[in-house]
């Protein structure tokens, strides 16, 4: 028996057509509304809606007729809009659970690829919670895999500020990626999350900067000696400094603007060993070595002796890193 009344499309008041209860969409863009209002005016409703029909005796006697909504709000919205009176419809046969018109409003609109990525996290939940739902027999229900319905149900693990966001498209979905691997430090997924809508950046870069806070934490959990080592290089220098242990030894980065910076952290440096520095060019890198007391033959030799291009460029930062 088919599931429609004779497979046969009907033309439905518009005024009789209830919305369904469960649609999971919530938000509508007016434009894109304005938009299938004119293209209705032109051509028409293309595609029916789907609806059940109830009948109901009416107050004063005799039967009244109702239709619900199952699949189609968008049009229907549009044909109001249009200012269409009627609207083609298929009638679904028998009782329709509440079950079933979840399931048939969030897969129209998957199918469709008209639910925001938080609408569609909500729909997930409602058949979670309400119906006890497996993460995979949604999957099957919306053809898609249980990873992705698990994926989806994450997004609404994120404030309400940044699911807002992402429902006008302030965000992509995929930004949200690395904002969920900051859930549990709400400041600094609050400060990325601000950095993506000034900065406009890109799903790679918003990763990059999740994953560098991630490390850091990693590091701070194994080996909270280095961190306090760490600190008291930036509080000594005035600078961002990080060590990187290796199995054999490790490497101290230190971060400077331009030359007069670097000059500065020599001089604190310099002030740290007591103002007994010198500074020898060994490419690439800078080596600092303790003066140590000229021999008498040496300081003949340097006496009086002018300063040549060559001895000017041993002074020389512009080829020094740190």
């Amino acid at each position: 028996m088919s599931q429609f009344y004779n497979d046969a499309i009907f033309w439905i008041e518009v005024d009789k057509i209830k919305p369904n209860p469960y649609q999971p969409r919530r938000d509508f863009d007016e434009t894109q509304l304005k938009s299938l209002a004119d293209s209705i005016r032109q051509y028409g409703v293309l595609q029916a809606l789907v609806v059940t029909r109830k009948e109901f005796e009416k107050d004063g006697g005799g039967l009244g007729v109702e239709y619900e909504l199952i699949a189609g709000e968008r049009r229907l919205r549009a044909a109001k809009i249009a200012g269409l009176v009627q609207v083609p419809a298929l009638i679904r046969n028998g009782e329709d659970t509440d079950l079933m018109k979840l399931e048939l409003a969030i897969i129209e609109n998957i199918q469709r690829e008209d639910l925001s990525p938080v609408d569609r996290a909500r729909a997930f939940e409602r058949l979670t919670k309400e119906f006890n739902f497996t993460h995979a027999e949604i999957g099957k229900k919306v053809g898609k895999s249980r990873e992705y319905v698990s994926n989806t149900l994450r997004i609404l693990t994120l404030p309400g500020y940044i699911l807002t966001a992402l429902s006008e498209g302030k965000i992509t979905e995929g930004h949200t990626r690395p904002l969920m691997m900051l859930v549990d430090r709400p400041q600094e997924q609050e400060t990325l999350f601000k950095e993506i809508l000034y900065k406009k950046l890109n799903v790679r870069e918003a990763e990059g900067i999740a994953r560098n806070i991630a490390v850091e934490r990693a590091r701070k959990l194994l080996d909270t000696e280095l961190i306090d080592i760490e600190k008291m290089f930036k509080e000594k220098l005035g600078t961002r400094v990080r060590i990187e242990k290796k199995d054999d030894g490790g490497t101290v980065k230190i971060d400077f603007f331009n030359k007069d910076d670097l000059r500065a952290i020599l001089e604190r440096i310099d002030k740290e060993l007591g103002g007994n520095m010198t500074i020898v060019e060994a490419s690439p890198e800078v080596v600092l070595e303790e003066a140590k007391p000229l021999t008498e033959e040496e300081r003949i030799l340097t006496e009086d002796k002018p300063k040549s291009d060559e001895d000017e460029s041993l002074y020389s930062v512009n080829n020094f890193s740190i």
